[in-house]
């Protein structure tokens, strides 16, 4: 005798379901950010990996041993990313106190003209000192955890540059490892899985790499002609920001926007505007369609999901890895609806 009705127990079922992966994710995210300090520097490395395969591929072409064609993959990747950073960093540091400076004028802008609205000048100083004035004790503090920070982040830079050459070599090593470790009669479909997952994962940093280059070429080209003061600067953010998707170029092209209405005014602030927006109609309906149309697609609403539960998790270091992990997971979830899905009906 059963005691409840069918659809009632498929949906208790459903929810033991649900309620199991949740709790398997808490203690699986809980796990990484105790050990943030050696699972972050895999995830970098995995997806450097993924950026850097074709050309390690390519090397392999060329007769180069595995050790070798390895080791220049990672040789060139730290000289395209220190000439690209110094190219930033000068570039921000040449432009730095102009960008500052407009942004400056910009919030002063705003200040006025919520005054105008009823909040003084006056009230905006005294919330600021007061402000100073309680969490001004933690300034030294700040500073120690900050230098410590600086010196984590080139430890997990050049952990993540081994974690490369090695992923790279031993690539074929590390899937008979997992082919061997894998359950009896599985080994094909988990590496078909990890095959399609590390598609995914290639494919989204390849192309979102270029979509940024292009992104910030266009934008630094339409800022120099507008004569915007820190173009190169404002152009380089928005390649870094590209990285974060939706998120990260809107709040790259609001800068951009604000500097040119504080230093050249509202007219030039517009055509600054169009400027980001004609790019990024570009990068919607061109870029994305033609560069990555053979990479896992999600829905925009996913991406900005993925991304604030990534903010949530490990802040802006979450935000970058969200959406490649949440592809790779994306790629694994189609083998495996194509491998057992429902085969279509015969007429």
């Amino acid at each position: 005798m059963q005691l409840l009705p069918v659809p009632v127990r498929r949906f208790a079922a459903w929810c033991a379901v649900l309620l199991l992966a949740a709790a398997l994710g808490w203690v699986g995210i809980r796990l990484c950010g105790e050990l943030r300090t050696a699972v972050t520097p895999v995830l970098l490395a995995l997806l450097g990996t993924a950026l850097l395969g074709p050309l390690y591929r390519w090397l392999l072409k060329r007769k180069l041993n595995a050790s070798l064609a390895a080791a220049l993959t990672c040789v060139a990747v730290v000289a395209v990313v220190g000439g690209a950073v110094y190219i930033v960093v000068a570039a921000l540091v040449d432009t730095g106190d102009e960008i500052v400076a407009s942004l400056r004028d910009a919030a002063r802008a705003v200040a006025r003209h919520f005054g105008a609205a009823g909040t003084g000048l006056d009230d905006l100083a005294g919330n600021a000192r007061e402000l100073l004035g309680k969490f001004g004790g933690t300034a030294v503090s700040n500073v120690i955890s900050g230098v410590s920070v600086v010196g984590e982040s080139v430890a997990i830079g050049v952990l993540a540059l081994l974690l490369v050459f090695f992923f790279l070599r031993d690539s074929d090593r590390a899937l008979r490892s997992m082919r061997g470790l894998a359950p009896a009669g599985t080994a094909d479909v988990v590496e078909a899985m990890a095959r399609r997952a590390f598609e995914a994962v290639e494919g989204f940093m390849r192309g979102t790499t270029i979509i940024a280059l292009i992104d910030a070429v266009c934008i630094t080209v339409g800022l120099l002609i507008l004569r915007v003061p820190g173009a190169v600067g404002l152009g380089a953010l928005v390649f870094v920001a590209a990285y974060i998707p939706y998120l990260g170029a809107f709040l790259s092209g609001a800068v951009a926007v604000l500097v040119a209405l504080a230093d050249r005014g509202f007219v030039i602030a517009l055509w600054a505007l169009g400027v980001v927006l004609a790019v990024q109609v570009l990068e919607g309906h061109v870029l994305q369609p033609a560069i990555q149309s053979r990479t896992v697609q999600m829905h925009p609403a996913v991406v900005m999901l993925t991304i604030t539960a990534g903010a949530s998790v490990a802040g802006i270091l979450g935000m970058l890895l969200a959406v490649p992990l949440t592809a790779a997971v994306f790629g694994v979830v189609q083998e495996l609806r194509e491998r057992h899905g429902t085969p279509p009906e015969q007429p």
